[in-house]
This record gives structure tokens, sequence and C-alpha cells, in this order.
């Protein structure tokens, strides 16, 4: 190499280095998840910003762990602080609710978060009469005297696609009227259009479940965007309720092939499971594609498929809990909430790797689960 080489490629390598350096700051301030270790569940509305953090009922939060995951360079601050504050660690004895704040890396922009804590049991009905505010989808939930415990489905990962022009096109909604006894939840197949053609996700079954769905995977995880499960120290027996159901037209695999020889049907299912840790979840691959269920699962009722009819009436279930993987409960670690108990339908029974038919149409409501 000559000395004018050398000159040349010095100051191309230094060009590059400054160019490096004075790359422009991030300028997200979002939060993108929320965990500690008594944070049984955690969900976050990227909407309204809002984030509901679930806990066992007996939890000590004057010292709640929150520990944010943030867009890169961002930071996060309580907006008042509180006598038990020292971060992670967040007093919530005087308020269920605070607001926090995170600011960009470039220091610019600035979000604020409403964080709340829901101090509360699992309960074992389930009506679908409440439905929560949302500018873009539906969000069911169920409530007590301590907090409320949001349902979950895949509408947030549908919203991605640019399918819905408003919420009674999203796969989970709820419908007024018309059910058991007032209002049910409708679960919809839906096309996910060229956005879900071209990554292998060509269809979005309609699909709600005691958990979170975990956005930032929807794309890149999807079977780990669905989080299962939620703390239960009582023997479920029975699970039962009332659905409709109809099945789509045409059979698609998740290239979006025509499979002549399948059709679709709805799912409806409950399983406790092991949970050694409070952030431990079963997801989407709870049940692989080779037949097998996760080892696990202890107890489980799930709606046999010649009982998942076509009928346009309100049609009754009831399904008993039935031991798994040669488990028995152990009675000390259900009392100490080492098990969780995961709820789930979907309009369409594969629909956790996109196959199924568009226009599948499960209807639930009035469900309960049987305790011994």
């Amino acid at each position: 190499m000559t000395f004018k080489n050398f000159i040349a490629s010095s100051i191309l390598l230094l060009s590059v280095s400054a160019c490096i350096q004075d790359e422009a700051l991030n300028v997200e301030a979002a939060i993108d998840a929320c965990n500690g270790k008594s944070i049984q569940l955690s969900t976050i509305d990227h909407t309204n910003k809002e984030i509901e953090v679930y806990v066992l009922a007996d939890t000590d939060v004057s010292a709640q762990e929150l520990n944010f995951t943030l867009a890169d360079g961002a930071t996060i601050k309580a907006d008042e602080s509180e006598n038990n504050d020292n971060p992670p660690y967040f007093d919530f004895s005087n308020s269920t609710t605070r607001s926090f704040t995170v600011t960009s890396e470039d220091g610019h922009v600035k979000t604020t978060y409403t964080v709340r804590i829901n101090k509360l049991d699992l309960p074992t009905s389930f009506s679908f009469e409440n439905l929560k505010q949302n500018d873009s989808y539906d969000i069911l939930y169920v409530s007590d005297k301590q907090g409320i415990l949001e349902w979950a489905s895949g509408n947030p990962g549908f919203q991605l696609c640019g399918m819905a022009l408003s919420a009674e096109d999203y796969p989970t909604v709820m419908v007024e009227n018309g059910g058991i006894k007032g209002n049910y939840v409708k679960l919809t197949t839906r096309s996910t259009g060229n956005f879900g053609s071209a990554i292998g996700m060509p269809i979005a079954a309609g699909n709600l479940f005691i958990g979170s769905f975990d956005l930032p995977n929807a794309v890149l995880h999807p079977l780990t965007a669905t989080r299962f499960g939620y703390p239960f120290t009582r023997i479920p027996k029975i699970l039962r309720g009332w659905f409709k159901y109809k099945k789509g037209s045409t059979y698609t695999d998740s290239q979006n092939h025509t499979v002549t020889d399948k059709e679709d049907r709805g799912d409806i299912y409950a399983v406790l499971y092991e949970a050694a840790t409070s952030d431990y979840t079963l997801d989407g691959s709870l049940f692989p594609e080779d037949g097998t269920i996760n080892p696990s699962i202890v107890l489980m009722a799930r709606i046999a498929e010649e009982d998942i009819i076509e009928t346009d009436q309100w049609t009754r279930f009831s399904i008993n809990f039935l031991p798994q993987n040669g488990k028995t409960v152990n009675l000390d670690d259900l009392k100490n909430g080492k098990y969780k108990l995961a709820v789930v339908f979907s309009s369409s029974v594969d629909g956790a790797y996109f196959n199924g038919a568009v226009g599948s149409e499960l209807c639930i409501d009035e469900v309960e689960i049987i305790c011994e």
C-alpha cells in the first residue's frame, strides 16, 4: 500500500467512525414490558399508555418491584415519589395507581404511562359484560373489589396488518345483547391481507384467553406472543358454558394454500399447569403440531372434536378436567401458588400455526369453572 493510499484509507476510516459517533439518538419513549419478582402477569395498552400489573391478593405492594423494558437509550421516572420508593421498587401502598414518564434517548420525547396494581384471585365465572374503552379494538375484562383482570387476545397483533377499519373488523369483539343473559364474545378468523401472507401468517384466528399478549414478539416469534394463565389455588373439576359455531368455507395453511381435505373447527379448553416461578407461563406452543402436550400440564378440560358442532343456537358445553402427563396436583404447591390456570377460546383450532378458514366464527357466553 502506498503512503497516498494509506492516508486515503485512514481518512475513510475516520469518516466512518465520525458518522457512527454522530448517529442520531433514539427518539422513542416507550415501555415494551414490565416484570418483577411478585408480578404474576402484566399487560400494556400501547394506545392508551396504561399498564395493568397483577399480583396475588396477599402481596405486600409497599415495595413492588417493577422492571421496565424500555426503548433503546430511554429512561423512566415516577412522576411523584412515595416514602418507600427505591427503584426498581416502588410504593403502591397509598394508591394502586401511579404515573411514570419515559424520556427518549435524545431527551425530546416524553410519554407518560399509568401503572395500576391489581391484587386479586382468579375468578371462576365469566359473563363477558364488561368492555374497556379503547380507540381501536375491544378489550374485555372481569372485576372484583380489588381490581380488574383483562382478557387477552390477538387483537393488538392484528392491528399491525392494517385490515381493520373499526373495532367490529377485529378477530375478537364483544357483541351487545343476544347472549344467554346479555352480551357475549364473538371470535372470527380473519384474513391478514398482503402483510400477513408475506410473512407466513395469512390468517388471524379470533381468540380470547386468560393471560397476556406480548406485542413485540407478535411477528418474529408469534407462538411466544400468547402467554397463557394466572395463579390458581383450587382444583378445577369442570369447565362449562355456552357456544355457537360455524366454520369458514375454505381451509388454508400457513402458506395460504388451500387444503381440500380439511375443515376448520373451533377450540375450547382450560389447563392447570405447574409454574414454579411467578414469571413462568405456557405459550402458544402448549399443543405442538406433533399431537403431544406440554409436560407441565397437570389437568386439562378440552372440548372433543365431535362436540364442537356447527350451530346457530346457543349450545351447552360441560367438560371434565382430566389428569395429564401422569401427574397429580400437589396440595402444598397448590396452596402456595405454584400452579396456573389458563382458559382459552379460539375460532380455529390450529390458528396458532396460522392454519384455518377465514370466516370461522365461535361465540362464547356464561363460562364457569367448577372446583372441588
